[in-house]
């Protein structure tokens, strides 16, 4: 098929990602395996497409269906439920929806095995997923059941009337206490697997204030108004404030070590949207997991 001209000047797994749905993993396991040539060529997942180019792509196989009923995920809990929406409390160690490379436990297989059935919008390996959380990061998630759900809550994602606060603990003393973070974030262009601040990447907008001040780091509240992979990571570690723990992103290991930290120091802690079903405006709050309290306390002394 050919690129359509919407399209022109995208990275190519961007670019079957909008074609076809899938996730960006997905289809940069595509094109990391030969399934996916232009023009006749196989080309690298970064390489720009350009419209009217041919694209031919061997689809990957569809998911197989599970043989036994989805297994619990130890820590994952409900916070509120109806027939239109779940709000769950992730652990850390648990995935947002199923990745190739991941055979870790999953906020999808976790919901489904308390009886919840998700939307079936979205990628096959998303379905009900809105927005994600880390691996490593902590804190609130709403997924949608109902179709409807599924839309709105995209939309409201999409046009940033969620309000999604994190509490992040970072390295030192941003000046100033409180300010936004505009810059562009995409791949970092060493490293496939981490996310930098780059000229030309999707614009990545980020609020901060200070809740508490301590000797070697500070507490802020942090409010996204955009949602890119590692964005909060990304963006204090561009202004030379590593999240706590972070050590992907330059945090202090032996801060990180002291404070018996083994991930970054980032917790969801509040999210609040207008229910997709009444209209009404919904919020949930989260408490500090205990690894994270922990280290607050140690850096507070």
């Amino acid at each position: 098929m050919p690129v359509p001209d919407g399209l022109d000047g995208l990275r190519l797994d961007a670019a079957l990602s909008r074609i076809f749905g899938f996730s960006r993993a997905t289809a940069a396991t595509l094109v990391d395996t030969g399934g996916v040539t232009v023009d006749g060529r196989a080309r690298d997942r970064s390489d720009r497409v350009t419209a009217g180019a041919w694209l031919e792509v061997d689809m990957p196989e569809p998911p197989a269906p599970p043989s036994a009923a989805p297994e619990p995920v130890p820590g994952l809990t409900v916070v509120y439920a109806d027939d239109d929406i779940v709000v769950v409390d992730k652990p850390v160690g648990v995935a947002a929806h199923p990745t190739p490379g991941w055979d870790g436990p999953t906020v999808t297989q976790g919901v489904a095995a308390m009886g919840h059935r998700l939307s079936t919008s979205g990628a096959a390996e998303r379905q009900g997923v809105v927005h994600r959380l880390d691996v490593g990061t902590t804190g609130l998630m709403v997924l949608a059941k109902s179709e409807r759900a599924y839309r709105v809550l995209k939309d409201a994602f999409r046009d940033r009337t969620v309000d999604k606060r994190y509490a992040a603990l970072v390295q030192g003393h941003p000046d100033p206490t409180r300010g936004t973070i505009d810059a562009p974030i995409d791949r970092h262009p060493g490293s496939d697997w981490k996310f930098a601040v780059v000229a030309g990447g999707r614009p990545s907008v980020t609020h901060y204030d200070t809740i508490e001040a301590f000797r070697a780091a500070t507490l802020l509240d942090v409010k996204l108004e955009t949602g890119r992979t590692h964005q909060i990571r990304v963006h204090l570690a561009a202004v030379r404030h590593p999240l706590v723990g972070d050590l992907t992103y330059g945090a202090d290991p032996t801060l990180a070590e002291r404070l018996g930290l083994h991930r970054q120091w980032l917790h969801a802690a509040r999210l609040g949207f207008e229910h997709p079903a009444t209209g009404t405006w919904v919020e949930f709050t989260s408490p500090y997991p205990d690894d994270l309290a922990r280290a607050l306390a140690l850096v507070a002394e």
